[in-house]
């Protein structure tokens, strides 16, 4: 958990360096995305905090949403899917995404960090960023189907 504690400090020292203001909602939120490990829905977020503030929207999540994708804290992913999943930015990393139920789970490999060298050389563009994303079944379908 101490990596989690750390990120959560720096991710707040972001929003202070922007000027976003830091409200006990923002914090829980910060940290519900930074624990879990699941690309949360905005609903999802929502349910898991609606017992400790009991007067916050789905909406009000949805707008602290935006403000951290705007400060780059967080990934909006959309897969398809109706409902966008969000993402605590970390280091560089994929996503693995189930075919048959839509799981997400986060795959690190920072050899990839060369193809953004290799095509801005080849290429002359100057590189922003890339994306990958690895299709297949999860074990839990996998084992399912084999039934």
């Amino acid at each position: 958990m101490a990596v989690a504690h750390m990120e959560l400090k720096e991710a707040l020292d972001t929003l202070k360096d922007t000027g976003v203001r830091i409200t006990p909602q923002r914090h829980a939120i910060l940290e519900y995305l930074i624990n879990s490990m699941s690309h949360p829905t905005a609903d999802d977020i929502y349910k898991a905090l609606e017992g400790k503030f009991p007067n916050m929207s789905v909406a009000t999540v949805y707008n602290n949403l935006r403000v951290f994708r705007e400060v780059g804290l967080v990934k909006e992913l959309t897969y398809g899917d109706a409902s966008s999943r969000f993402d605590f930015v970390t280091t560089h990393h994929y996503h693995v995404i189930c075919e048959s139920c839509g799981k997400i789970v986060d795959f690190h490999y920072p050899g990839l960090d060369e193809v953004e060298h290799l095509a801005s050389h080849v290429t002359g563009f100057k590189i922003s960023h890339h994306r990958m994303e690895i299709y297949g079944t999860c074990p839990d379908c996998a084992s399912k189907e084999a039934h």
